[in-house]
């Protein structure tokens, strides 16, 4: 931790603005030069110079943590390095298979030729990244975007500037620039990438922030994979075991202080277990992040909120549901000097209140109570598709009715947030939570273009060519009948 000297913030608008022009063209030429040669161990030589890097700079990338937010040691190497080093062992292992061409078997229309899907590079990447998991959200997609061969630039939160600076520092000492560089600074500078005929931009943040880097994106039709967000739910049913259902509740909801895009966002309970429901996860609190305020406060196990204007919005949020009738079972103070929000348990949650409006991203609890469960899908299927939902039940029927009845990116049952840990799933959103998908070979697709090749071998399709003679027209429609 005594490194944190070393690492200095970078100042708003300091980032490369007249040199973003210049590394992008640095890439798309490198790109078109260096396409026949960037074959699988090429890649995999890269993969692994990123990996050495990152288990170098493990202290450092703790202490640049720790200063942007106060994450825990013991987070950050689960949530911020973990998925990057198992994204490139996966990765490695697999490339081979991922990259191989894949035969298309031949129909009777085709009879004659050969057909094959080959994956390629797209190109020069764009990968914009945010600062609730700034390392594992830089360097994961980064992963992909080189196992498809691909070259990029990243943009990195300048709300982490610690942390910003590091994967500067990381990529500068692990790539070529004409490979990968970063791009740091503000808004400015994202909007100045934007503006780049990008082959693909990779972007995790706000759906609101999305649609303006769809739009952006659509004036040079560039593909986009989002990964969004929004108000993840949780669902406790009848038959749930309540403690279980509690650690992992709490876990999800209050690891990086709540501000993780597939965190629990609020939680419905069935009424008759919500009594030992609710007292089981203040209990489950309390154990975790400390008896008492002080306890908490002094804990190295619990984050805080990133910066001042997203602390005032989470705060703002207690208060306003304290004023039209919430009431606190757990938490709800503040401390504004050190930008702590304690771990929150609220009930009598009306619809009236910002917390059922706002993705929360914060330690915020809100439960609901039901007793009707139709009442509550219809709630989930009235709102925008979240990223995940959870379901705690140890009934099988129950969590299929739930799981085929709602759309989400991806569906936790009796956990929570693990399934981003698996390097065969999908992750992503749908719709207002995300467009595509990462990790694994659905990461390597969303960074290659599939490109179809077809080869004539000895098939009669030439005889189906003008001039249209009677024969030829004859055939034309034996072939219609035969085939339509």
């Amino acid at each position: 931790m005594n490194r944190i000297s070393n690492l200095r913030p970078v100042e708003p608008g300091q980032a490369p603005g007249s040199g973003i022009d210049a590394a992008f063209e640095a890439q798309r030429r490198a790109q078109l030069a260096r396409r026949p040669s960037f074959d699988r161990k090429a890649r995999i030589a890269q993969l692994d110079r990123l990996r050495d890097t990152i288990r170098r700079r493990e202290v450092d990338i703790i202490a640049a943590c720790a200063a942007d937010f106060r994450k825990p040691a013991s987070e950050v190497k689960l949530t911020e390095m973990l998925p990057v080093l198992q994204e490139i062992q996966h990765t490695k292992r697999h490339l081979r298979k991922w990259m191989r061409p894949r035969r298309a078997a031949p129909t009777l229309g085709v009879f004659g030729t050969r057909a094959r899907v080959r994956p390629e590079a797209k190109g020069v990447c764009l990968i914009i990244a945010p600062w609730n998991y700034p390392v594992n959200l830089s360097l994961g997609p980064l992963v992909s975007a080189l196992a498809a061969g691909n070259s990029a630039i990243i943009k990195p939160s300048e709300l982490t500037p610690h942390t910003s600076k590091l994967i500067a520092d990381i990529v500068a000492e692990t790539f070529s620039p004409d490979l990968v560089t970063v791009a740091q600074g503000d808004a400015g500078v994202a909007q100045k990438l934007l503006a780049l005929p990008f082959d693909h931009v990779f972007f995790t943040g706000s759906p609101m922030v999305g649609k303006i880097v769809m739009e952006a994106a659509a004036k040079n039709l560039t593909s986009v994979t989002l990964e969004l967000g929004g108000k993840s739910p949780t669902i406790v049913g009848p038959n749930a075991n309540i403690g279980k259902a509690a650690k992992h509740i709490v876990w999800g909801k209050f690891a990086n202080n709540g501000q993780t895009c597939i965190a629990p966002d609020h939680v419905f309970v069935y009424r008759d277990i919500a009594a030992k429901f609710n007292e089981a996860v203040r209990k489950e609190i309390l154990r975790v992040y400390g008896k008492t305020l002080e306890a908490q406060k002094a804990t190295p196990d619990y984050c805080r909120i990133v910066n001042d204007r997203h602390f005032g919005r989470v705060r703002g949020l207690i208060e306003d549901a304290k004023a039209k009738g919430a009431q606190i079972l757990q938490g709800g103070q503040t401390d504004a000097s050190q930008n702590f929000v304690a771990p929150t348990l609220i009930a009598n949650v009306s619809d009236d209140m910002e917390i059922t409006r706002e993705e929360l991203f914060g330690p915020i609890l809100p439960i609901i109570e039901y007793v009707d469960l139709d009442k509550v899908i219809d709630r989930i299927n009235a709102n925008p598709k979240p990223l995940a939902l959870y379901v705690f039940d140890k009934s099988k029927s129950f969590v299929e009715d739930i799981t085929t009845r709602t759309s989400s990116g991806g569906v936790g049952i009796n956990l929570t947030v693990v399934h981003f840990l698996h390097p065969n799933l999908p992750f992503g959103g749908v719709n207002n939570s995300g467009i595509g998908a990462a990790h694994g070979e659905y990461g390597f697709r969303a960074f290659s273009h599939e490109k179809a090749v077809m080869e004539e071998r000895h098939s009669i399709t030439h005889m189906l060519f003008p001039p249209y003679s009677g024969f030829v027209q004859r055939l034309i429609s034996i072939v219609v009948r035969v085939l339509g």
